[in-house]
């Protein structure tokens, strides 16, 4: 139990890092706000839960069932840990530098502009996309996959944590959708809000959040090749 603790926590700011990311957050919003909310809404969910999930398990089958208990294989999770570090820092600084002026209006991607009239299945597969390809989430989605394989836990336990794992970094967008359909009225001002929130502070809450998680993985390789 102690094993399975750990990894939880190591990979719970990896976890919290894709659940935070703006853009999905956003796009979830909107489609909720669309006509087509009760279709799009869910299979946008749904994919990002799947894209997701499926980056989670790719690293976990490549790093192997026994990848953990040897010393190379800790070297090199130590490796990966640096080397995410390095790129975290290095997205954090591209975010700052890109940074919307003061007083500038912040205008959203082009790509949202047709969220209204997207279709089941695109919006599956912008999920999967946003989750998987994204290069910020799937840097944290193999960051939080080193940490599981890095447990060397047996397969019960490695499945909790794939399952816990993907459960905390889609709250922010799956939630939503639930709480839509659960509450439609209530939710739709507090939505609003999010929404705004979130595009107005996009590039500061990534550049926090880069930099936090950049310090953290650096922390972490280092003091994994150093022991």
């Amino acid at each position: 139990m102690s094993g399975l603790a750990a990894v939880l926590g190591d990979l719970l700011p990896s976890a919290i890092g894709i659940a935070i990311s703006p853009l999905p957050i956003i796009a979830a919003v909107l489609m909720l706000m669309s006509e087509r909310a009760s279709r799009t809404a869910p299979a946008f969910a749904l994919g990002w839960v799947v894209g997701l999930t499926a980056v989670t398990v790719i690293v976990l089958v490549v790093a192997g069932p026994n990848g953990a208990d040897t010393g190379s294989s800790s070297t090199t999770a130590s490796w990966i840990k640096l080397v995410l570090g390095v790129l975290f820092l290095g997205l954090a600084y591209n975010t700052w530098r890109k940074r919307p002026r003061a007083g500038a209006e912040v205008e959203p991607p082009k790509w949202m502009r047709g969220l209204d009239s997207m279709k089941p299945l695109a919006a599956s597969g912008l999920g999967a996309a946003l989750a998987a390809v994204n290069p910020k989430n799937l840097m944290l989605a193999v960051g939080g996959a080193v940490a599981i394989a890095a447990g060397d836990l047996e397969t019960g336990a490695t499945i909790v944590c794939v399952v816990v794992f993907v459960l905390l970094a889609s709250v922010m967008v799956a939630g939503p959708v639930v709480a839509y359909f659960v509450a439609r009225d209530a939710m739709l001002h507090p939505l609003e809000e999010l929404k705004s929130f979130m595009q107005e502070h996009n590039a500061a809450i990534m550049m926090v959040l880069l930099t936090v998680l950049g310090v953290s993985n650096l922390g972490k390789g280092l003091g994994g090749l150093l022991d």
